[in-house]
């Protein structure tokens, strides 16, 4: 298995190369050259040379050919796709052009409320999906499975926005159980996650339900589940030991791949909710135009997905020996 990961680890900088090429095309050559936007229009000539110089765009996009042949072989490579490939890997991602603050700092910044929204979220929607999808299983066929079912596809044909638009009118507005909007850090704060967090959670049950559902439906009519039954083997320890132990491969596919973007934050909880997180950031970077800080955050997200699924992988040999990583 070691082999496997060294192996893997191995292919991650071409990967890495990979998304640091397609940011580059979106964020810089799709872009342009922003100089004559941020300057102004009335702006001097010398005023726009000095923002052309600052961002790095009076250089060639890959390759300087003009400046080797004036400095040597050594400032061949002094172009914007060099500069964005170091910056980003040495997470030097620059400035925000809104804020002017520096983008590691703003990330670290939101990475915070992002984490308490979300991983309770995560925590509760799994937690909840997996029960419900075992008493699914074990009333298959039943009037009580349909109904089941039935509620799943309500709550997957509804959009998230429409659930806000509820927790926020009737819940928060109408009968004043949680604040509309606002944060606050620290444990004062969990009033104004409550209402988001639960919205997350029910929004997100209706695909978690039915997927899970899937799951434990074709496990449990497997041999083992009837050998078990046939032994005596309670109920209880028939679902929770025997079923999820062996169903945990699709599982953890779905949960090992969603941890990465749980550092994204939630795009409308946050921004519904005034949570000064990553996916609000998000959402005024793209208002704003600033592309270095979707840059820097699409390549994060980029390389923990990347990492993410090397992670899969291994908790597959974990969970189940007859799996081999070759």
């Amino acid at each position: 298995m070691w082999n496997y990961v060294v192996r893997r680890l191995l292919y991650t900088p071409l990967i890495v190369i990979g998304v640091l090429l397609v940011t580059f095309l979106l964020f810089v050559v799709v872009q342009g050259d922003l100089s004559t936007e941020i300057a102004g229009r009335s702006a001097s000539a010398e005023t726009i040379a000095e923002i052309r110089a600052e961002y790095g765009w009076d250089k060639p996009l890959f390759i300087n050919i003009e400046g080797m042949k004036q400095h040597g072989v050594e400032a061949l490579f002094d172009s914007q796709f060099v500069k964005h490939f170091v910056d980003t890997v040495t997470f030097n991602f620059g400035r925000s052009r809104a804020s002017k603050q520096r983008i590691p700092e703003l990330l670290w910044d939101g990475a915070g409320p992002s984490l308490c929204l979300t991983l309770p979220m995560f925590a509760g929607l799994l937690s909840t999906s997996l029960s419900i999808s075992l008493i699914i299983a074990f009333a298959r066929g039943t009037i009580w499975d349909t109904i089941l079912v039935v509620i799943c596809v309500l709550g997957m044909s509804l959009p998230s926005l429409a659930f806000i638009l509820f927790g926020q009118y009737f819940l928060a507005y109408k009968l004043g159980w949680f604040p509309i909007f606002g944060y606050e850090p620290g444990w004062s704060g969990a009033k104004f996650l409550t209402l988001p967090v639960l919205i997350g959670i029910i929004a997100g049950l209706g695909s978690d339900v039915r997927f899970y559902r899937t799951v434990m439906l074709d496990e449990i009519r497997a041999d083992y589940i009837r050998t078990a039954y046939a032994k005596g083997v309670s109920t209880r320890r028939v679902l929770f030991v025997h079923l999820l132990k062996n169903a945990l491969i699709p599982v953890i596919t779905s949960v090992v791949l969603a941890i990465p973007f749980l550092f994204l934050g939630s795009l409308l909880l946050e921004r519904f909710f005034g949570i000064p997180g990553l996916g609000y950031m998000m959402i005024e970077a793209i208002g704003n135009r600033d592309f270095k800080v979707i840059s820097a955050m699409t390549f994060i997200i980029s390389v923990l997905f990347v990492f993410g699924n090397l992670a899969t992988d291994i908790c597959y040999a974990l969970v189940d020996p007859r799996i081999s990583l070759h």
